[in-house]
C-alpha cells in the first residue's frame, strides 16, 4: 500500500510538473535562446538585452537568454533539450546537427557578405612574396578547431602541395599576428574581413593599439577560398509555428536601427538571412578533403 501512495505522488507530481509547465513561450517555459562566447560573458548578457525585449515584443514569447563557458556547452544544450535557439559558430553547428539534429535557419552578414576567408600574412622584410616561398618555414595557426585560423590555410597549401617548416598554434588571432609582427615566425593564418570606411577589418587591427603600424609591417600575402558564416540554429522537432515567428523576429529586428546596433555589438554581425542545412555542405566537404570529423576538430 505505501509503494503504491509513494508511486501515485511520484507521478501525481510529475504530472502537475508538466501541467504546470505551460506551453513553450509561456512565462514558466520560456524559449531558450543560447549566445555562445566569444567575448567577456556578462558583456554579451548585457548587450543582449536589447534583443531579449525585441524577441519577445514581435513574437510573442517569453524568452530566456544564456550565455555558458563554451560553445561544447551550447552543443549539449541542444541534446538535453536545454536550449530551443542558438546564434551558433559554424563547427559548433555542425555537430549540433550530427549528434542532435539541430537545424541552421539563419546566417549572419557581415560587411554585407555571407562567407567569410583566411588570410596567410608575413612581416614585409621576410622575403616572402608567394605562399610557395613559405614552404619550409616557420608558421603559425590559432588553433585546430578554428577554420579562418588553421582549416582554410592548411586546405590552401595542401591544394598548393606547399610543406611548411615548423609550424606552432598560438590560441588566439591577435597572437598570431603578434608573432608574425615580432618575427618569431614567417607567415600566418588569421581570419579575414575587408576594409570599412577605409579602416582594416581583418586580424591585423586587433593589435593597432599595441603596434600603430602594424599596417605598415605585416601584409596579406594570400587569401583563401570561402566558407558561410556562423548560424542561428533551431532545436530538432522544435514546433513549426514558434520556429517561424522566431525567425520572423530575428530577421525584423536586425533590420531596425537598435537591431543593427545590438548584432553589431555582439558578434559584428549586419544583418541576416534565411538558409537550410545545405549551405554548410561546403564545410563538411573541407573537413573531408582534410581527412577530417567534426566531432575531432572539435575535441582538438
Amino acid at each position: 500500500m505505501f509503494r503504491f501512495i509513494t508511486l501515485f505522488a511520484a507521478v501525481s507530481l510529475s504530472m502537475s510538473c508538466t501541467v504546470d509547465k505551460g506551453p513553450l513561450g509561456s512565462e514558466k517555459n520560456p524559449v531558450k535562446v543560447f549566445l555562445i562566447p566569444s567575448v567577456d560573458a556578462q558583456m554579451l548578457k548585457d548587450k543582449a538585452q536589447n534583443l531579449k525585449k525585441a524577441l519577445e515584443e514581435l513574437s510573442g514569447y517569453n524568452i530566456k537568454l544564456s550565455v555558458p563557458s563554451s560553445y561544447i556547452a551550447v552543443v549539449e544544450a541542444f541534446g538535453t533539450k536545454k536550449a530551443d535557439v542558438a546564434i551558433m559558430n559554424t563547427f559548433g553547428y555542425l555537430l549540433a546537427h550530427k549528434k542532435y539534429g539541430a537545424q541552421a535557419k539563419l546566417m549572419v552578414t557581415r560587411f554585407g557578405r555571407d562567407t567569410y576567408k583566411s588570410q596567410i600574412i608575413t612581416h614585409v622584410d621576410s622575403g616572402i612574396n608567394s605562399i610557395e616561398d613559405l614552404s619550409g618555414r616557420k608558421f603559425g595557426y590559432v588553433d585546430p578547431s578554428s577554420a579562418s585560423g588553421y582549416l582554410l590555410a592548411k586546405d590552401l597549401f595542401k591544394k598548393k602541395g606547399i610543406k611548411l617548416g615548423q609550424t606552432t598554434f598560438a590560441q588566439k588571432h591577435d597572437s598570431v599576428v603578434t608573432m608574425v609582427y615580432q618575427k618569431q615566425v614567417d607567415g600566418g593564418a588569421t581570419f579575414y574581413s575587408p576594409e570599412k570606411n577605409g579602416k582594416i577589418q581583418d586580424a591585423r587591427r586587433l593589435v593597432k593599439t599595441q603596434f600603430p603600424d602594424v599596417e605598415d609591417k605585416v601584409k596579406i600575402l594570400s587569401l583563401t577560398d570561402s566558407i558561410p558564416n556562423d548560424p542561428i540554429i533551431f532545436r530538432k522537432q522544435l514546433d513549426e509555428t514558434v520556429s517561424k515567428k522566431l525567425i520572423e523576429a530575428f530577421l525584423s529586428y536586425s533590420k531596425t536601427e537598435e537591431g543593427m546596433k545590438t548584432f553589431e555589438d555582439l558578434y559584428l554581425v549586419d544583418g541576416l538571412i534565411p538558409v537550410t542545412d545545405e549551405n554548410y555542405n561546403k564545410v563538411r566537404d573541407l573537413l573531408k578533403s582534410l581527412n577530417q570529423d567534426v566531432e575531432k576538430v572539435v575535441a582538438d
